[in-house]
């Protein structure tokens, strides 16, 4: 930054060593940045995730990836965050806040924000306000390498010591900075350092007199903003986003049209929609409530971790300690400003979204996919014991054999068995018209999933090639339920959410949306088709049961769920 003009810096871009520093990959720029600046919006993607969890991955994964989003079901439905849009609001006060029980001028001295996605322009000026006698101070939340994981502890013990300290002198603002982080100097991880000050300026009572604000460069995504958000932070600047966006703009990856302010806005935009979504899922309608309020699970943290940092989060598994973390950061930092080949500094493709040889492991990989297709095709029950050993079930040992004499036959146990609710416009019709047939042959249910299902599949029942699902969804966009629909139906399933992205409603993207998809959801084709994530005629137990009661009554023989 270059004063206070609003030009960023241009560094190296892509190869600027803090990207590997702060744990960037090629699909963190390609995947995941790129689209939000150039299309203002996240990129879309349909698979699972099917990589480890952050506490068993060998590429130093941040800390945020130890979090888990809670959310709303049922009693609490979400609210749809584009088309309640009017109830929702990022805006947000900062700085000291006043005893809300005794109305004071106080109240009103505060700084407001449009959005908790700060410019570089913004932080510098915030940093350097002495407007009406405003204070900055700011906190230096890196550490010498040579001091190793000691110096990481000893660190975030500073931080809080110096933030109680500017609380208590008067300063109303503190800025968590890493921007001292380069070959002499770690970085602490923005939100260890975030959480500890929060917890210890609220056990001090000071949390109330200070507005913190948070400069990092690791922060990126949605996920990361949100975190950051829920333990405390009131303000964030992911200054190294926009330097890397302007370098990709001088390159030529990105267009030269773009000027610093646009790359700002756009990508602040796909922030801002995305926090409004996560928040949506708990039925929060603004920014001031979701502050510190830690609506996250944590998976495979340590307790010493938690105490210091997360004061009241859950974490049923423990595990990482926070010398590992101080570990993983000093590894990265080797990996950026070591003494290693210029081809071990470029930035590193583990593969978290798309499997690459050599990255991180995938349940779905191709050894395992080859083994499944062998033992499909060729009825091999070789293959089929290697891609067992990709499942969990493959890690239980020494089981005790029972006598088949004692259980009853499989024909009977597959009548339990019920495919999962995958929709035909997730999956291909020949692929949901097959796993229909299959059920249907061996006794047990396929599901439509929430697409509907075409009337000549359940109308025309070929007692050898039956395509008929015996359980049918109704969802919030209510496709393809017709009262005949619901006629032809054993069991009828109330879908709540989404089971791979719970609290944020369904999307079928426009290209997908074939004629037969379109006939089925009387839809048009070529039409992006949405499920809102509440059932906009539910808010209440008493709207859940009024749905039952007219579902029964469409079909007294099924069985509602």
């Amino acid at each position: 930054m270059d004063g206070v003009n609003g030009q960023v810096k241009r560094r190296d871009g892509i190869l600027d060593p803090r990207l590997l520093l702060f744990g960037y990959t090629t699909e963190t720029v390609n995947m995941l940045l790129m689209p939000m600046i150039e299309n203002k919006k996240e990129a879309l993607g349909s698979m699972g995730n099917d990589a480890p969890l952050a506490c068993l991955s060998a590429f130093q994964p941040l800390p945020y990836e130890y979090f888990k989003q809670l959310f709303a079901q049922v009693t609490n439905p979400p609210i749809d965050p584009f088309r309640e849009k009017i109830v929702m609001s990022l805006q947000c006060p900062i700085g000291p806040e006043a005893n809300i029980l005794q109305p004071s001028a106080l109240q009103v001295h505060r700084i407001w924000l449009n959005n908790p996605i700060l410019s570089v322009t913004d932080t510098e000026i915030l940093k350097r306000n002495r407007h009406r006698d405003w204070k900055t101070k700011i906190l230096d939340i890196t550490f010498p390498c040579e001091e190793g994981p000691d110096g990481y502890s000893n660190a975030l013990q500073r931080v809080c010591l110096e933030g109680k300290a500017a609380a208590e002198q008067g300063y109303q603002l503190l800025v968590l900075s890493d921007r001292q982080a380069g070959a002499d100097r770690c970085p602490l991880s923005a939100l260890l350092a975030l959480g500890a000050l929060h917890h210890h300026l609220i056990e001090t009572r000071q949390r109330m007199k200070v507005g913190v604000i948070v400069e990092t460069a690791e922060a990126r995504e949605v996920h990361h903003m949100c975190v950051l958000l829920g333990y405390g932070a009131d303000a964030i600047c992911p200054y190294l986003v926009f330097e890397m966006a302007s370098a990709l703009r001088e390159d030529g990856v990105l267009s030269r049209d773009l000027s610093d302010n646009m790359i700002y806005q756009a990508y602040s935009q796909a922030i801002d929609t995305g926090i409004a979504k996560v928040m949506a899922k708990m039925g929060i309608s603004t920014l001031q409530s979701y502050k510190g309020a830690q609506i996250f699970e944590a998976v495979g943290i340590g307790e010493d971790v938690v105490n210091l940092c997360f004061r009241g989060t859950q974490s049923r598994l423990g595990g990482v300690n926070l010398k590992i973390m101080a570990l993983e950061t000093l590894t990265r930092h080797s990996m950026a400003y070591g003494s290693g080949s210029p081809d071990m500094k470029i930035l590193r493709n583990p593969g978290q979204y798309h499997w690459r040889t050599g990255g991180e492991g995938h349940i779905n990989d191709p050894a395992s996919i080859a083994a499944l297709q062998e033992a499909a095709v060729a009825n091999s029950l070789s293959a089929y014991e290697k891609y067992r050993a990709s499942t969990m079930e493959s890690l239980v040992e020494n089981r005790q054999k029972i006598s088949l004499d004692e259980v009853e036959p499989a024909s009977e146990i597959v009548k339990r068995f019920a495919t999962g609710a995958m929709s035909f416009g997730s999956i291909s019709l020949e692929a949901h018209s097959t796993l229909a047939v299959s059920m249907n042959r061996l006794g047990g249910k396929s599901n439509t999933g929430e697409g509907g299902e075409n009337a000549d599949r359940y109308l025309n029942q070929d007692p050898e090639f039956n395509k008929r699902s015996a359980i049918k969804q109704v969802a919030s966009g209510r496709f393809g339920v017709t009262a005949s629909y619901l006629a032809h139906a054993d069991d009828l399933q109330i879908k709540m959410a989404q089971g791979a992205k719970p609290g944020e409603g369904g999307e079928l993207p426009g290209y997908k949306v074939t004629k037969d998809i379109a006939s089925t959801r009387h839809s048009v084709p070529g039409v992006g088709l949405i499920s809102p994530p509440p059932h906009h005629d539910i808010y209440s137990i008493e709207d859940l049961a009024e749905l039952i009661y007219d579902l029964k009554c469409s079909n007294p023989r099924a069985r509602i769920s």
